[in-house]
């Protein structure tokens, strides 16, 4: 199944994508959550009316637009240095261990808005992930049981401001600034791909720069999920980063950072895609 926020002008709305059309969840169940997160938490009483009512769209995907999935994450986690070929080009040993930052979630972007180039940096690079959400609060989940507290699968890209993020060595503020974190075009829930073989790609202006598989994943998404439960309490709607494979602007001779007016197109086979402008920050005006 594929869940997805749009709205058509007026308030977000839930529904369930088919084919090139939507089915309005939110004006078709009675009580239907007003929210993704919502959802989640109650999906075993919902899914079943979700199924129920066939896949009669009520519009067109073209008509609507998509937001991104979540609109306010509990926590986005990024999981860094998970492909070899990406390892390899940032000159570091393969990883023992799991490398974890986060992102703020004032970062949620969605899938198809502008990211922004920051006022402060002219260092914006792209980074084509797999992103999964969160289904089930848990803690210390084996890796065995991993997969059943996974809600879905997204397209995201894990956007990089690299001169701040390699002023020290925690990464965050390079990782945090607003727009940064597009994900989307919707969740689809795991019985419709196999995650451990998709192909994953970036385009930059239609110039491909970074072309893998989730088969390379160093750690692969049930290792992550037993990770972190293992420090924190993972909750219904956490987005999680998955990492990025080789061919990032930033490592390329000399580098290639975005410029306003790119066009940064990520998709992964049986997902979907994402594609964002890139333009200038305006400084805000009022603020304090």
């Amino acid at each position: 199944m594929r869940l997805a926020r749009f709205t058509l002008g007026g308030d977000p709305m839930i529904g369930r994508v088919v084919d090139d059309g939507i089915v309005s969840l939110s004006t078709r169940i009675v009580n239907f959550p007003k929210d993704m997160v919502d959802l989640i938490e109650h999906w075993a009483e919902f899914s079943g009316a979700i199924e129920a009512l066939g896949r009669g769209a009520d519009h067109k995907l073209a008509d609507v637009k998509l937001l991104a999935p979540v609109a306010r994450p509990g926590k986005i986690l990024c999981m860094g240095l998970n492909y070899a070929d990406h390892v390899l080009e940032a000159k570091l040993e393969k990883p023992e261990h799991q490398t974890w930052f986060s992102k703020a979630v004032t970062t949620v972007n969605g899938p198809y808005d502008r990211i922004e180039r920051p006022l402060v940096s002219t260092a914006l690079d792209y980074e084509a992930e797999l992103v999964f959400v969160v289904g089930k609060r848990c803690r210390h989940v084996s890796p065995e049981d991993a997969k059943k507290v996974i809600f879905g699968y997204c397209v995201g890209n894990d956007v990089s401001v690299r001169d701040w993020q390699r002023r020290t060595g925690q990464w965050m503020m390079g990782k945090t600034f607003d727009t940064h974190a597009p994900f989307g075009p919707y969740i689809v829930t795991p019985d419709e791909i196999d995650v451990g073989n998709l192909g994953i790609r970036c385009f930059v202006n239609g110039e491909k720069r970074q072309d893998s598989n989730t088969s390379n994943l160093i750690f692969d998404c049930s290792a992550l999920v037993a990770h972190l439960s293992q420090a924190m309490t993972l909750e219904p709607g956490d987005v999680i980063y998955t990492g990025t494979s080789g061919g990032v602007g930033g490592l390329m001779k000399p580098p290639k950072f975005l410029q306003p007016g790119d066009r940064v197109r990520v998709e992964i086979d049986g997902i979907g895609f994402i594609e964002n402008e890139v333009v200038d920050e305006v400084a805000a005006k009022g603020t304090l």
